[in-house]
Formats: C-alpha cells, sequence, structure tokens
C-alpha cells in the first residue's frame, strides 16, 4: 500500500517534468518528419504519462477555482458554450443527411443515375459537362457515407445534448433527494464514472485509430521503446476498405469520431464536476446559473 502512494506522488512529480519537456521541445512529438517523433506522439497520445498531466493540471486547475470561485465560473460557463458551439453547427449536418438522401432517392429512382458527380456545372448532384468533375462516386458509396453524418451527429453533440437535458434520466433516488445531495452524486458521478469510462474509451479508441493509419501496426500493451523500435520502418497506410466494393471507404474517420466522442465527454465531465461543486456551495439560487439552454429545452431558463 504504501509503495502505490509513492508510486502516484512519484507520478505526479514526473508530470511536471514530462508537461514542461513537452511544451519546450515540441519537434520530439510534433516533427513527423521524423518517424521516431510520430511513435512518440502515438505512444504518449494514450499513456499513463499523459493521464497523470492531464490530472495534475485538473487539480491544480480545481485548487486555483475553489479560491477563486469566479475561475471555476469561467470554466464551466467555457466549457457548456464550447459544446453548445459545436452541437448547434453539428445538428445541422441532420438536415443536410435528409436532403442528401432525397437527392440519392431522386436520381436513382427517376434518372436511373449509378454516380453521383459534383463540379462547377452539377446541380442535384448530376454533373452535365463531361470532364469537370471534381467528385465522382458510387451511388452506393453516397448512401454508405450517411453513416457518417449520422455518426457525427451522435459524437460531436454528445455534450450539447447533456448541457440541453436531453439524455435519457432514471431518477429514482436522485428526484427525491435534498438540493446539496444532487450536487454531491453529480460530482460523483463524474468523478467516478464519466471520466474513467472516457479515459478508457480514449485508450482504446487511440490504439484503433492508429493500426489503420500506419504500418508496422501498434497497440496499447507496448511500451514506448518498443513503438521507438518500429517507428524506424513506420509508414503511413490509411485504411481505404469499404463495406462494399464500391462503397464509403473512409472508415478511419470513425474511429477519429470515436476520440472526439471522448474528448468533449471529458469537457464535460469537468463541466459537471465544477457546476456541482460551486451549486453546492452557493445554494438552490444557484441552480442553472448560467446555463444557457434552448428555448425549447426541457430546464428553466438560465439566471
Amino acid at each position: 500500500m504504501f509503495d502505490a502512494i509513492l508510486w502516484v506522488l512519484g507520478r505526479f512529480g514526473q508530470a511536471f517534468v514530462n508537461a514542461f519537456s513537452a511544451v519546450t521541445q515540441p519537434g520530439l512529438w510534433l516533427d513527423w518528419s521524423d518517424r521516431e517523433a510520430l511513435g512518440r506522439f502515438i505512444y504518449y497520445g494514450a499513456s499513463q504519462e499523459f493521464l497523470f498531466v492531464f490530472l495534475t493540471f485538473l487539480i491544480l486547475l480545481t485548487i486555483a477555482g475553489l479560491v477563486w470561485k469566479p475561475l471555476m465560473w469561467g470554466i464551466v460557463r467555457g466549457l457548456e458554450g464550447f459544446t453548445n458551439a459545436i452541437g448547434r453547427t453539428v445538428a445541422w449536418i441532420g438536415l443536410l443527411m435528409v436532403l442528401q438522401q432525397m437527392i440519392i432517392v431522386f436520381l436513382q429512382r427517376i434518372f436511373r443515375v449509378s454516380k453521383i458527380e459534383l463540379g462547377p456545372f452539377s446541380p442535384f448532384g448530376y454533373n452535365f459537362v463531361e470532364g469537370t468533375q471534381l467528385v465522382s462516386f458510387d451511388l452506393s458509396w453516397w448512401s454508405e457515407e450517411l453513416k457518417l453524418y449520422n455518426a457525427m451527429i451522435v459524437c460531436l453533440c454528445i455534450g450539447y445534448t447533456y448541457v440541453q437535458g436531453g439524455h435519457v434520466r432514471v431518477d429514482l433516488i436522485y428526484a427525491n433527494v435534498r438540493f446539496r445531495t444532487k450536487r454531491v452524486i453529480d460530482a460523483l458521478g463524474a468523478l467516478l464514472f464519466m471520466l474513467p469510462a472516457a479515459f478508457l474509451t480514449w485508450l482504446y479508441a487511440w490504439f484503433f485509430l492508429w493500426r489503420s493509419l500506419v504500418n508496422p501496426k501498434v497497440s496499447a500493451s507496448e511500451s514506448v521503446e518498443a513503438i521507438l523500435r518500429k517507428a524506424k520502418l513506420m509508414r503511413w497506410s490509411v485504411e481505404t476498405i469499404g463495406f462494399s466494393p464500391n462503397g464509403f471507404n473512409a472508415y478511419f474517420l470513425f474511429k477519429v469520431l470515436m476520440l472526439a466522442f471522448c474528448f468533449l465527454v471529458i469537457l464535460q465531465a469537468v463541466a459537471v464536476l465544477y457546476r456541482a461543486i460551486l451549486e453546492w456551495r452557493e445554494g438552490p439560487d444557484s441552480e442553472n446559473k448560467y446555463l444557457d439552454r434552448d428555448p425549447t429545452g426541457s430546464a428553466a431558463p438560465s439566471h
């Protein structure tokens, strides 16, 4: 037990060194013309070193916010505003998805078109000037691409949906407890469920993505030394395999969205934690303070 405590404290101490090194020597992990730098980026992107840097920064930021309350409220408003902005923008992809599906059905059933070509003279997705197309894919490619739009809405609107109160809740206990007890539940939920789940998903999604981008393949179980040895032979090998011969073939984008999903959940977890702390300290009058919800949302207006 004592050894475990010393190990954790040592990791937190090393986090300052790692963060300083990353900031002052960006070429060691951002200069991808150097394959070893790419290898370091891949390894440290989902490593325990990165985790402890994040936790150290979060602890220091929390302490500062507890000392100076306006800072913590500013972080809450900034994070919620960021996720709201992303969600409100990405939500328009739903309209694009519907319009594209209508065009696909229209061209396929009426004009018997097998491809959609986009170019300077391409109304309704059909190019009337031969040889001027900029993008040309089989109709099945555009049809399968609709899955990407759906994934974007799910992954990128996760924080926005939470802020707007749109997630399904089962409030058998939560709804019947006092105000400050609810805030304790919110804080513990963010710390014990949202953050750990998002970090664990990030760990596997990170290497899941990079296994489809580079060769030789890398895995979460490898040490930094093993990845650096592989880095000498590393080359870009972007996966372009589709589910059908002429179908959508950029499925690595779904893996990018998995990471974006984890990132937004982590940000929202911090916002939930800080809002719970602030509302617990300030009492019932601070409930939903500065909360920016759409007029059609289920919550009371912000104040």
